[in-house]
């Protein structure tokens, strides 16, 4: 199911918010056992949102303004 880059944002968001600081290890985590497990879909899906999260946290990224993608 495709996700928009919008949502994928606004999820960064709510996650970031939910486990603070444990989020970027979280997502990085959850990428690292779909990889092992052969899930390429989830963990394509996880390594997204590991880095958004991460520009979450360092004030990097607006989850209210969303994306630009180029």
């Amino acid at each position: 199911m495709p996700v928009s880059a919008q949502y994928m944002c606004w999820l960064a968001g709510e996650f970031a918010a939910l486990h603070g600081l444990l989020a970027v290890d979280i997502a990085r985590r959850t990428y690292r056992s779909h990889d092992s497990e052969g899930d390429e879909l989830g963990a394509e899906f996880w390594f997204a949102m590991s880095v958004l999260v991460d520009d979450v946290m360092r004030h990097r990224l607006d989850t209210g303004r969303g994306l630009s993608i180029h």
